[in-house]
């Protein structure tokens, strides 16, 4: 999810739809009423980014699963079904190691996704990278661009043959500086919809104003 990654391999956000979980899920007979929203868990401890003010995949599910995150989303009888951190290791060819933390926290109708970027490319130069249809924008007085990715879905038989991938639908992703001066570090929130309908960007936004402020390495506009 990191920015240089989207650079180097185009804009992409995977939306995974299991329907042979769906299945199960009403086979175990659980309900909101009986199960609480769920609690972050973490598959990386060992690869958090080391740094001042830097951020691991465990800090942003913890910012991002907040208790009014189904209000900020416009969803507010929902809760979190699952949320996860992690830290996702890419090596390039000259042996350079990146770290990229993220996050992902998934309700009923939306999943919300955040990553952090700390590859030295700043909002105004990652604008060319994004397509023709990016907007540049404004989150709490740091430069962001607001711009559009396709889900994958893929499902899955029970019958035992191979899973069937196809289009998605439309993801909104924001990327915003983590500092007014713009001075290379990212942060990017990206929301997508589990009906493939358009997810609302002003829920996007809501959620942005929220949670930037609670991450570590966010500095404030002055």
């Amino acid at each position: 999810m990191g920015t240089g990654g989207q650079v180097v391999s185009a804009v992409a956000t995977v939306g995974v739809l299991l329907g042979g979980l769906w299945l199960l899920g009403d086979l175990l007979d659980t309900t909101p009423e009986t199960v609480g929203p769920a609690v972050c868990s973490s598959s990386s401890d060992d690869l958090s980014p080391t740094g001042r003010g830097r951020v691991s995949g465990a800090q942003l599910c913890a910012a991002l699963n907040r208790a009014d995150l189904p209000e900020l989303l416009g969803t507010p009888t929902e809760q979190a079904v699952i949320a996860s951190g992690s830290e996702n290791e890419s090596t390039w060819f000259d042996g350079t190691r990146t770290v990229t933390p993220e996050a992902t926290v998934e309700l009923d109708t939306y999943t919300v996704e955040i990553s952090a970027s700390y590859e030295d490319l700043p909002v105004a130069e990652a604008v060319g990278y994004l397509g023709s249809g990016v907007e540049t924008r404004k989150v709490l007085g740091h430069s962001a661009a607001l711009y559009s990715g396709r889900t994958i879905g893929i499902s899955f038989r029970l019958d035992g043959s191979d899973p069937q991938s196809a289009p998605g639908g439309v993801s909104r992703q924001l990327l915003v500086a983590t500092d007014a001066k713009d001075s290379g570090s990212t942060f990017e929130l990206v929301i997508y919809r589990q009906d493939s309908q358009i997810p609302d960007d002003a829920a996007l936004f809501r959620v942005a104003e929220k949670v930037l402020p609670t991450l570590p390495g966010w500095k404030p506009a002055t």
